[in-house]
Order: structure tokens, then C-alpha cells, then sequence
């Protein structure tokens, strides 16, 4: 089954792109953050982010890196927030927000840990 990603990919579903190139797509965002708030995917249908092959992995980053130069160089924001979140479409997407303080994007709310539970864990990721 296509993901809307592919279906916009495919031109089946509208879109407002701001740039492409053989393998990746980017688009502004229907429901942003901010304005100019753009998607960029990977035209090939994969689910999650590390899942692209090496090769893959390092030209979508790439891909993002011109789409925000883009961006930021037409719209002229002080900064970019990189979101990978992954779980609202089952497509490889990275949203790029234009930002010109952090209060310009919410932040979720943090998890509060003891100094006991931060050392636990930091071992348990470490040994």
C-alpha cells in the first residue's frame, strides 16, 4: 500500500514543492509550524529513517542540507530545527522549520530523572 508520501511522489496527491531532484522530493508542509516549514523525503517508499542504505542515508542528508540552505537563503530566518519524528507516515521525511528563536518551535515536555537513573541508563548504553 502507497504511503501519501509516494501518492504526492507519484503526483496522484497535490503538493507545494519547492525542490527535487531524481531521488528526494521536498515540499511545503499543510499543517506547519511555521511558514516555510518543508518536508523533504526520499522518493523510494521506506518506512524508517535507518533503514535506507548507506549510500541512500547519505544523499537524503544531503538532499536536506541544499533544501534548507534553500530555505533559509529565500526566506532569511536566523536558523533551522531538524525534526525526524517518524511516526505520523510510514515514509523516511525530515521536517525543516524555519526558526529565529527557540521559542518559535514547541518543545515537548521533559522527562524528569534522578542522577541515579541518568548513571543507570548512561551505563547500560555504554557497557
Amino acid at each position: 500500500m502507497s504511503t501519501l508520501f509516494t501518492k504526492i511522489v507519484r503526483g496522484e496527491l497535490p503538493s507545494h514543492k519547492v525542490w527535487e531532484d531524481e531521488h528526494h522530493l521536498a515540499f511545503l508542509d499543510i499543517r506547519p509550524v511555521r511558514p516555510g516549514h518543508t518536508l523533504v523525503i526520499p522518493k523510494r517508499e521506506v518506512d524508517y529513517l535507518f533503514d535506507l542504505e548507506p549510500q541512500e542515508y547519505t544523499e537524503f542528508w544531503q538532499a536536506v542540507r541544499t533544501v534548507e540552505a534553500r530555505l533559509r537563503e529565500r526566506l532569511g530566518f536566523a536558523r533551522t530545527v531538524v525534526v525526524t519524528i517518524g511516526w505520523e507516515v510510514p515514509h523516511v521525511h525530515v521536517h525543516l522549520i524555519p526558526t529565529d528563536s527557540i521559542s518559535d518551535v514547541p518543545m515537548p515536555p521533559h522527562v524528569e530523572m534522578t542522577q541515579e537513573e541518568l548513571a543507570e541508563l548512561a551505563r547500560k548504553l555504554r557497557d
